[in-house]
């Protein structure tokens, strides 16, 4: 997907003067007005055509109209416009093989990260710590054990400070159902002291669709 013709035109809409209208399936023929909405912000990420083969998708964010976020759209990363990397739109499109390297280079920095950064509230999950440039957003299953719908699924990941993305990372850290920090056994614990990892941090907004995550990681506890 590129940003052409009815892609553009969301993108564009606010300043060529145009509303965007959200509404909502109801029953057969039917649909629901939600509100009006505006472009906030956008980006790459990989997903999969009809047919199961993989391609670039492009994931929009909107806000409702009138709404101010306490982020600013532009304390991102602004996305490669893959369309405008050459005026005549194409020229310079990537290949399949260049595409894939392209995903990869972006995990964790495209609309997937932009995605948990929004379902953290812009903050470290365990400390608070609101600094959206050093925030590590990572899925809690890995990606290599995940399948193509985990990968994308906003609930399998979690924004954390370095250091306990470090500790997530290795499972030498992992949380209870109840969002209290463990940690592993492997570790003394006058070394997690010395970089201020106490053991009575805990996560207060995870959700329930988080815990089939939360779960299969603490199996993995070093």
């Amino acid at each position: 997907m590129k940003f052409t013709k009815g892609n553009l035109a969301l993108r564009n809409h606010i300043q060529n003067g145009k509303r965007v209208f959200l509404f909502e399936s109801q029953t057969k023929g039917y649909v629901k007005f939600v509100g009006e909405i505006e472009f906030f912000d956008a980006d790459y990420f990989e997903t999969h055509d009809t047919s199961g083969s993989s391609r670039i998708g492009i994931k929009f964010f909107f806000k409702r109209k009138g709404i101010s976020l306490w982020v600013q759209k532009e304390m991102f990363q602004e996305p490669i416009l893959l369309e405008e990397c050459d005026p005549g739109y194409g020229n310079m499109y990537p290949n399949e093989t260049e595409r894939k390297g392209l995903v990869t280079s972006r995990v964790g920095q495209g609309a997937y990260r932009k995605r948990i950064i929004h379902r953290w509230e812009y903050r470290c999950a365990v400390t608070g710590f609101d600094k959206l440039n050093t925030l590590i957003a990572s899925h809690i299953l890995p990606w290599a054990e995940a399948d193509n719908d985990q990968r994308l699924d906003v609930n399998n990941g979690i924004l954390l400070s370095p250091t306990y993305d470090a500790l997530f990372d290795r499972h030498l850290i992992s949380f209870e159902n109840t969002g209290r920090i463990i940690l592993s056994d492997s570790i003394e614990s006058s070394a997690f002291q010395k970089i201020n990892v106490t053991g009575r941090e805990q996560i207060k907004n995870l959700s329930v669709y988080n815990l089939q995550y939360i779960e299969k990681h603490r199996l993995r506890m070093c």
